[in-house]
């Protein structure tokens, strides 16, 4: 089954991506979908992947768990197909919880969440929605609830990359590995 709609062959992978490929597979047991989507062009794979591994992996006061959850809201309103089911999969595993992944992906709001999670999430999906209403308030909301300056960056950095990579996805008609939707059930 085609990763996507487009007709763009792989590049040879450069010995860094190549690499990396090998580390997925060791970790997951395969390499995501979006990496093999990207490898046309050994320079946007590797931007792409240092940009993810930024956000989603490097250290940060935003757990990794929070970071999937931001991922999985930012998804769902922009109903991406790709980012709910391989992100959808990466809450429920993080969380050990199948039924959070299941209400983030459908409403995130039906989660009972604490009210620090819930105003983290509140600020991504607004992010998303409405961009151009975002004012102090809403990073005043933040704060009330413990975050700090520089975690409200890291909250709209993931929002914001989820919302380009949702955009691509969709443009480009991106399939997940089926692997993803039997993962921690």
């Amino acid at each position: 089954m085609p990763i996507t709609a487009l007709g763009l062959a792989p590049a040879p992978l450069s010995p860094a991506m190549e690499a990396y490929f090998r580390k997925c597979e060791e970790k997951l047991g395969f390499v995501p979908n979006v990496l093999k989507a990207y490898a046309f062009d050994m320079a946007k794979l590797e931007a792409f992947v240092a940009m993810y591994n930024d956000l989603m992996l490097a250290p940060s006061r935003l757990t990794k768990l929070e970071r999937e959850m931001i991922a999985v809201a930012v998804s769902s309103v922009n109903r991406c197909y790709y980012c709910l089911v391989a992100h959808g999969a990466a809450v429920r595993q993080l969380s050990g919880d199948p039924l959070l992944g299941e209400q983030l992906v459908m409403n995130y709001r039906a989660a009972r969440l604490p009210k620090r999670q819930r105003a983290m999430l509140d600020f991504a999906v607004k992010l998303t929605a409405e961009p151009w209403t975002i004012e102090e308030k809403d990073r005043e909301n933040l704060r009330k609830v413990g975050f700090t300056d520089r975690d409200i960056w890291d909250i709209a950095a993931v929002a914001a990359f989820f919302n380009m990579s949702n955009r691509v996805a969709a443009a480009t008609d991106m399939r997940p590995n089926t692997v993803y939707h039997a993962q921690a059930r």
